[in-house]
C-alpha cells in the first residue's frame, strides 16, 4: 500500500514531460541535434524530480540518478533537489527532505542542487518560502538563478520578450537589489534554451534587454552554453563574438558551469570546448579561479559575498584578456 501512495505521490506531484518540448514552449530549434539535446536535459530533470516525489527518503534517490550518464546526471540531481525542495514546501509530509538530500551523494552536486530549490520557490506560494533548504552563506544566491530560469523558461513571454522585472523581491541579505541580477543570471541561463542554443538568435533575445541588465544575462546564457552544450566550436567562437562588451562576463559563468562539472566529477568534451573558448583554459583550470576568488571574501554588507566573488571572478578574466 505505502509503495502504491507513493507512485500516486509521484504521478500527482510530477509535471508531464511533454512540458520540456521545444514545441510546447515555443522555442527555437536549430536542429535535430541541438532539439535532442535541450529536451532530453529536460527529460532527466524531470526524471529527478519524479524519484523525489516518489522517495521515501531523500537518499533513496541516489541508485537512480548515479546511473544517469555523465551528460545528463547533473540536470537529473537538479531536479531531484526541486523535488525535494517542493515537499519541504507542502503543509503536509514532513520537513528537512532537502537537507537529508545535500547529506549525501548530492554535495557533490550542491550548484545544481540550490539551483533546483529555486525551482521549487517558483513553484510555491510565498508563504511557504521559509521551509526551502539553503543553508550556505555564498551558494544560497544560485536559488534565485533557479527561481530565474524557471520563470523565464515557463514563462517566456513575459520573462524574455516583455523583459519584466521582479519588484521589491525579498531576499535575505539583499540590500542593493542585488536579488535581481541574481534572477537576471537565471534568465539569460534560460535563454540559451528559449533560442535553441543558436548562437545568433539567443544573443538577439540577450540585446533586446536594456543595457544594465545585459551583463548578468550573458552571464547565465554563457554558463548554460558551457554546462549544457548543443552547440559547435564555430557556434561558441561566434557566441563569443557576439558577446562583445560582455564576453567577461560569459567567461564568469562559462567558469561556474566549469567548477559546478568539475566539482560532480562530471566533466564531458563539450564543457571542455567551452571554457576553452569562453575562459582561455581548461575546466580545471577555470575551476581554480571560482575556487581562488572565493577565499577571504569580506562578510556580506551593502556587497553581497556572492557579487563579491562573482566580481573577483569576472576581474580576473578582464585582467587576462577575456574581453
Amino acid at each position: 500500500m505505502r509503495t502504491r501512495l507513493r507512485q500516486l505521490r509521484r504521478r500527482l506531484l510530477t509535471p508531464s514531460m511533454s512540458e520540456t518540448l521545444l514545441s510546447v514552449r515555443g522555442f527555437h530549434v536549430k536542429s535535430p541535434q541541438a532539439r535532442d539535446r535541450l529536451e532530453s536535459i529536460g527529460r532527466f530533470f524531470l526524471t529527478g524530480y519524479g524519484e523525489a516525489a516518489e522517495a521515501r527518503r531523500p537518499r533513496d534517490v541516489e541508485a537512480a540518478l548515479e546511473a544517469i550518464s555523465p551528460m545528463y546526471q547533473g540536470f537529473a540531481y537538479e531536479g531531484a533537489a526541486m523535488g525535494h525542495a517542493v515537499r519541504d514546501g507542502l503543509p503536509v509530509g514532513g520537513r528537512d527532505h532537502v537537507a537529508g538530500f545535500l547529506a549525501g551523494r548530492a554535495d557533490r552536486h550542491i550548484y545544481m542542487a540550490y539551483v533546483g530549490v529555486g525551482w521549487a520557490m517558483a513553484r510555491l506560494p510565498r508563504m511557504r518560502w521559509g521551509s526551502l533548504h539553503a543553508p550556505d552563506p555564498l551558494l544560497r544566491w544560485l536559488v534565485l538563478d533557479g527561481y530565474g530560469f524557471h520563470q523565464a523558461y515557463f514563462r517566456t513571454s513575459s520573462y524574455v520578450h516583455k523583459h519584466y522585472v521582479e519588484q521589491r523581491f525579498p531576499w535575505p541579505g539583499d540590500r542593493g537589489g542585488h536579488a535581481a541580477r541574481v534572477i537576471d543570471q537565471g534568465i539569460g541561463r534560460a535563454c540559451w534554451f528559449v533560442g535553441g542554443a543558436d548562437p545568433e538568435v539567443v544573443a538577439r533575445l540577450l540585446h533586446g534587454f536594456p543595457g544594465n541588465r545585459q551583463a548578468d544575462l550573458w552571464a547565465g546564457a554563457g554558463l548554460a552554453a558551457t554546462y549544457a552544450g548543443a552547440a559547435d566550436q564555430a557556434e561558441l567562437e561566434r557566441f563569443w563574438e557576439l558577446a562583445g562588451p560582455y564576453r567577461r562576463f560569459v567567461a564568469q559563468g562559462a567558469a561556474f558551469a566549469a567548477a559546478a562539472r568539475v566539482r560532480a566529477d562530471l566533466v564531458v568534451p563539450h564543457n571542455e570546448l567551452a571554457t576553452e573558448v569562453f575562459c582561455g583554459m581548461d575546466a580545471a583550470a577555470a575551476t581554480k579561479v571560482t575556487d581562488e576568488a572565493r577565499a577571504g571574501l569580506p562578510a556580506d554588507g551593502e556587497t553581497p559575498q556572492y557579487a563579491a566573488w562573482r566580481d573577483r571572478i569576472i576581474d580576473t578574466f578582464a585582467a587576462a584578456g577575456r574581453v
